[in-house]
């Protein structure tokens, strides 16, 4: 079951709606590791925080995944035969308040799974059991073409940063802040974007 998105998001109720998903759905089963959907993406957060990351790319951890609550297709799972989508769908509801950095790191952060694949074969190592399956339904590693076109994106250091984070965020024994505790930062990336100040 998806969250449905209200007709009229503003840059002052986009990060209370953020937060209001944290909390209520926050507690869902992630694809079959050993933490919360919240778990994940918070964790993935605080990582970048504790190294000293900037704004940007704690706050793109801390949304990448939102489109699993967000997507008409409803959350994956490890019975699932095909792609739900999810990364576009967070794009999506994000894009209005946000830099293209940002919606980039969640637009694309399934592709850069399947990149790094092939990148840095080393990458496939660091997968786990649900990544792998979900790597299969999402087209598997990236061909020759695909990496050169993926390889023009501006914002490609920034996603490769954030896919990083996305592997490192399925610790079962990880405390972390709450959504709360980013919100403030949150809204400092909205406030700029809608100011025209990224």
């Amino acid at each position: 079951m998806s969250a449905p998105v209200p007709e009229t998001l503003t840059r002052d109720t986009i990060v209370a709606f953020l937060g209001g998903i944290f909390d209520r759905r926050g507690d869902e089963e992630y694809l079959g590791e050993p933490v919360t959907m919240a778990e994940h993406m918070l964790q993935g957060a605080t990582i970048a925080e504790q190294n000293g990351q900037d704004e940007i790319i704690i706050v793109s951890a801390l949304l990448h995944d939102i489109g699993h609550f967000t997507s008409e297709f409803g959350t994956f799972s490890m019975e699932d035969t095909e792609d739900r989508f999810h990364e576009e769908a967070g794009a999506k509801v994000l894009e209005e308040f946000f830099p293209s950095v940002v919606t980039d790191c969640v637009r694309y952060h399934v592709a850069a799974k399947r990149y790094l694949c092939t990148a840095r074969p080393e990458y496939f190592k660091r997968l786990s059991e649900a990544s792998v399956h979900s790597l299969n339904l999402q087209g598997g590693p990236m061909n020759a073409d695909e990496v050169a076109e993926f390889e023009k994106n501006p914002n490609l250091k920034e996603i490769i940063a954030v896919r990083y984070l996305d592997e490192a965020g399925k610790r079962a024994d990880m405390d972390t802040p709450d959504f709360w505790h980013f919100a403030p930062m949150v809204q400092r990336i909205v406030d700029q974007h809608m100011s025209g100040e990224t």
